[in-house]
């Protein structure tokens, strides 16, 4: 495994409003809603095993973080209200996730629309 490049430097929970907020030792900050975290989880049951085999997380609108374990010193273990908890979120993926959230979130709605879902967010947009 190699050397992470970012570190955190900061990690903060905001439940109410279904965020998690990372600042990074190279200056970025991001803004995660918890479903855009659930629906790209790095876990096998989310990205399957192998190209080709991502399922689509359907339903995800409304989940929340009740718990975030530190793995090690490279990554954090994401634990969702929907039970969801196998996912081991690392700083690089996090920050990446940060850096390319808005092209990842419209692919997450495109492959929603073309599986004929309908988003049904209680607040907020998710974006």
């Amino acid at each position: 495994m190699r050397k992470n490049a970012v570190r955190p430097t900061d990690i903060k929970l905001h439940q109410k409003s279904r965020a998690l907020e990372i600042s990074f030792d190279d200056g970025s900050h991001f803004r995660y809603p918890c479903e855009y975290l659930r629906v790209y989880s790095p876990s096998a049951e989310v990205r399957g095993h192998g190209p080709g085999q991502e399922v689509l997380q359907l339903g995800k609108e409304n989940v929340n973080i009740t718990n975030i374990e530190p793995v090690g010193t490279y990554a954090v273990c994401l634990h969702f209200d929907d039970g969801h908890n196998t996912g081991i979120y690392s700083w690089d993926l996090l920050h990446s996730l940060g850096l390319n959230h808005q092209q990842l979130w419209q692919q997450y709605l495109d492959r929603l629309e073309k599986a004929g879902h309908r988003r049904n967010p209680q607040s907020g947009d998710g974006a």
